[in-house]
């Protein structure tokens, strides 16, 4: 590992840190930190010289540890069993109108102002995880980068405004909390809405996959009809 590669890590995860202690301190969507140490990252990065490339070796390191951190929400999943099952019709019926909302309406509003088809593809998946998207983008005919700058585009501003506006909305219930946020901003609003409790966390991770293998069963055939 050299220096540039260390410097990143570290960078990394100290902004997140920071982050994360301002966000306490300064309650905001614009301190909510994934959003926030994005920008002190770029920042230092823009600053100290060090391009995408530089930072790439170090992104990859901390992106394999995605893998393991996934299969980490299985803990709350299972501490939380016993309410998902209770709640499992409820939450089915709102995971599919979530889905399908955020579907037609992405659809509809590149059409609104006439973007290209493969535009229109992309931005369909936005509210699922890249890897799922990138898949699904493909198979109707989207652009695989473009998808996955939606989806990162979707997860940031759901876990900025996500837990926000719902408390505007006076949405209160944990299981209603996490199920929004899953089902619209997959991981990045995953790892804000966990803050909030095990149950959140656990029913928007479970939200989160449900999501994915919903959109991909169905938007194959369902685009087309857009």
């Amino acid at each position: 590992m050299n220096t540039i590669t260390l410097f990143s890590i570290v960078l990394t995860v100290a902004a997140y840190g920071l982050a994360r202690l301002l966000a306490v301190r300064f309650s905001s969507p614009l301190t909510t930190p994934v959003f926030l140490s994005t920008v002190m990252i770029i920042l230092v990065l823009a600053g100290s010289g060090i391009t995408y490339q530089d930072y790439t070796p170090a992104k990859e390191i901390m992106t394999y540890l995605l893998g393991p951190a996934t299969v980490a929400l299985a803990v709350p999943l299972y501490h939380n069993r016993d309410v998902l099952l209770k709640k499992a019709a409820p939450a089915f019926w709102g995971l599919t109108a979530g889905t399908l909302a955020t579907v037609v309406s992405a659809v509809w509003m590149t059409k609104m102002f006439h973007l290209t088809e493969a535009t229109a593809a992309s931005a369909a998946v936005k509210s699922v995880t890249t890897p799922v998207a990138i898949e699904v983008a493909r198979m109707i005919g989207g652009d695989p980068a473009l998808a996955a700058i939606f989806v990162m585009i979707a997860g940031m501003f759901g876990a900025m405004f996500g837990p926000w506006l719902l408390t505007v909305m006076k949405v209160t219930d944990p299981f209603a909390r996490g199920l929004s946020i899953g089902t619209t901003a997959h991981g990045i609003g995953t790892a804000q809405i966990v803050q909030e409790g095990s149950l959140q966390g656990a029913v928007s991770g479970a939200a989160m996959g449900a999501a994915s293998i919903f959109t991909s069963l169905v938007l194959p055939w369902l685009f087309p009809l857009l």
